[in-house]
């Protein structure tokens, strides 16, 4: 009899709900895509121009391992001026291809076979892939709408084990566009001190918040040495296919870390941290505007869904709409899939995101005004053919 060829831990890792819709509506014609996270704006000009630069003046070798010290400095500078938190950019920040490799970095780096990682959910799909690919096991904390979808520290604090190793949050957050006030978050830091927990905090979002100030994790009083920050440049600076992301934490956690990074990756694209350091130094303006824009599109979505009948609490963060569905009678699977074949339109089903988002959909709204009301103009013809 052959040996299995397939690692065990993969078959506990579906694939990615979020490429199977956007792979369908790729294939269809006139469809609007409101599923992949991804901002419609094109790079601003001045950062394009700064990655141009860097080829034509011929900047192609590798960079540190850690990333060009220029941008670890710029970036240091940045989350000092914004939340008032500084890392050391020579031992404490680390340059990564998106945040998607510092999240899995991070994850093989601090956990051990059979650790346990707390995780709100419903959250992103990588983070309990990367928990699984470490050898670890996720243990889910639900959030609920009627908590307008923000985890409660008392229930982080009943999932807690001798095993628990780390908790794992991202706010504001992906799929639902929540924000966690500053009292949630300062009560999830003393659970950490309390249990000698990691935090491992993704805010790749924290620019994208709309009548709300971020709280920076790694910023609440004594959370710094025990919080992985990860952050990037794909969102806020409309950077998706340039691949930069980063992460701050001590730098015993940084250098173990560096050394997955130095094995798999050697360094990230060195046109791409040319191009964050402009980012840096001058997208400011280009941030505002965009976030600006999103603001707009946010409240002529959930005002629309609301008016449609597909119940939406109003997001305070990333770019995302998480409403319910379920009164439809179909799952939030069947929803997006009729959705689609039936008035063109892709949207996320929310189990794609854990178990309680089942009866929701997420809907991204990182799309053109005129996109996002024909696609509510769809919608309601999908709600008023198949409502009760």
């Amino acid at each position: 009899m052959a040996r299995q060829r397939i690692a065990r831990r993969m078959d506990r890792v579906p694939a990615s709900g979020i490429r199977r819709f956007f792979d369908i509506a790729a294939q269809m014609p006139d469809v609007i895509s409101l599923g992949v996270g991804e901002p419609d704006f094109v790079t601003p000009e001045p950062i394009r121009a700064a990655g141009i630069r860097s080829l034509e003046e011929g900047r192609t070798a590798y960079t540190s391992n850690s990333g060009l010290l220029e941008l670890r400095v710029a970036l240091s500078d940045h989350l000092e001026a914004l939340y008032g938190v500084r890392y050391d950019p020579e031992s404490e920040v680390l340059m990564t291809v998106g945040v998607s490799e510092a999240l899995q970095i991070a994850a093989i780096a601090t956990l051990n076979p059979g650790d346990e990682v707390i995780i709100p959910e419903p959250c992103f799909v990588a983070y309990p892939a990367a928990v699984i690919f470490a050898d670890a096991e996720p243990v889910f904390v639900p959030t609920t709408v009627e908590d307008s979808f923000q985890v409660d520290p008392e229930r982080i604090a009943a999932a807690i084990t001798p095993r628990t190793r780390a908790i794992l949050i991202g706010y504001p957050n992906n799929p639902t566009g929540a924000v966690m006030p500053r009292d949630r978050l300062a009560a999830i830091a003393e659970l950490a001190e309390q249990h000698d927990l990691l935090v491992i905090s993704d805010e790749i979002y924290d620019r994208l918040v709309y009548g709300v100030r971020h709280t920076c994790f790694a910023a609440l009083p004594g959370a710094r040495d025990r919080t992985i920050l990860l952050g990037g440049f794909s969102k806020a600076y409309a950077m998706t296919g340039w691949r930069l992301g980063w992460m701050a934490a001590p730098a015993d956690i940084v250098a173990a870390a560096r050394k997955v990074h130095q094995y798999a990756i050697m360094s990230a694209p060195t046109v791409a941290q040319y191009a964050a350091l402009e980012a840096l130094r001058n997208g400011e303006p280009y941030v505002a505007a965009m976030v600006a824009e999103y603001d707009r599109r946010r409240r002529a979505i959930v005002a629309g869904l609301n008016a449609i009948g597909l119940p939406a609490f109003e997001p305070q963060g990333a770019f995302y709409v998480f409403p319910h569905v379920a009164h439809l009678g179909m799952s939030s699977e069947m929803f997006a899939e009729r959705l689609l074949r039936e008035q063109q339109v892709a949207v996320i089903p929310g189990e794609t995101f854990g178990p309680n988002g089942a009866g929701f959909v997420r809907i991204c709204y990182a799309a053109s005004m005129d996109k996002i009301e024909t696609a509510l103009d769809r919608i309601g013809r999908f709600v008023r053919t198949h409502g009760s």
